[in-house]
């Protein structure tokens, strides 16, 4: 059987017939991971929104937002988040079948012990931000009709992103070809800043939720994601996509995104400055914290 070179040409639907149909990855699937991101993200969040006052609620907003003009066009990219991680297992389970049952399944329960990790801070301090009120595209009904906009440090979005580029690598290695999969690993972590990006240009998340999702991702998984990544990954913010030939065809970034585009050089920069400073502030306040949690939750509650 010939397969497609990009990730991103895999079909979501496999993932979902193959999780039901194989009883390893049915109960992972749809008996731990579905509910708990149910429980934890959308049922929290709804009773923060109807029962106020419970827990607070502080703004993570920055000047430097800005500085980052809204452009509703980002949107598909932004939607696109949960994909991403279900069309990376697709790739796997067509290629491999059952040799990666059990890493696709351990991936499986981690995006939901993922949304479990972001809860940690959310239980003790909401936080949000200020973004249009935008309904021109339907995407933008979506987000406001099922969005209460209440859990945006640390972005889950990003923490996502970052966690699904990382197993990819993870995975493949465990399948002993990463070396063939460079490309899609190329690609995969093109769509992981893709999503970075939309966050920011739908405005749906400020400057200050990036490095508070990729510090908990280097406490989530300090073996996987380390300090050096994070902030490697910091500076590759706002760079243009890789040149042709050097990831497959259909890698989802913007396609009119480069270094220029929108935001001014000097304020990518500065932009880049703040999310390092933050990032590493968190990582130093963590030395001496009781718990990975309080450097972001003293953060909020200075707000």
């Amino acid at each position: 059987m010939k397969f497609s070179s990009s990730v991103y040409s895999e079909k979501t639907v496999y993932s979902f017939v193959k999780s039901l149909s194989v009883p390893s990855l049915r109960k992972p699937s749809y008996l731990k991971c579905i509910p708990t991101i149910f429980y934890t993200f959308f049922f929290r969040q709804y009773c923060a929104a109807f029962l106020p006052g419970r827990v607070p609620v502080s703004n993570a907003d920055h000047p430097l937002d800005e500085k980052i003009p809204f452009d509703p066009s980002w949107d598909r990219i932004y939607f696109d988040f949960i994909q991403f991680w279900i069309r990376m297992l697709s790739f796997f389970l067509r290629r491999y079948r059952s040799k990666v049952h059990e890493p696709v399944k351990d991936f499986i329960l981690s995006i939901g012990e993922l949304y479990k990790y972001a809860s940690i801070v959310y239980r003790k301090n909401l936080s949000t931000t200020k973004r249009p009120f935008y309904l021109a595209r339907p995407r933008f009904f979506i987000i406001n009709l099922v969005d209460p906009h209440l859990m945006c440090v640390p972005s889950l979005h990003v923490m996502i992103a970052i966690h699904t580029y990382k197993m990819f690598e993870v995975i493949a290695k465990q399948t002993g070809d990463f070396e063939k999969l460079h490309d899609q690993f190329t690609e995969m972590k093109q769509g992981a800043l893709a999503i970075c990006h939309s966050v920011l240009f739908i405005k749906q998340h400020s400057v200050n939720c990036l490095p508070a999702a990729l510090y908990a991702m280097t406490c989530f998984h300090p073996g996987i994601f380390s300090v050096e990544e994070a902030e490697d990954f910091i500076q590759l913010l706002f760079s243009p996509a890789p040149a042709a030939g050097d990831t497959p065809k259909k890698c989802r970034v913007h396609p009119a995104f480069s270094p220029a585009v929108r935001i001014i050089k000097e304020d990518q920069e500065q932009i880049k400055s703040h999310i390092l400073e933050l990032f590493r502030q968190f990582i130093s306040e963590k030395e001496t914290a009781a718990s990975w949690d309080k450097p972001i939750l003293k953060f909020l509650q200075e707000r």
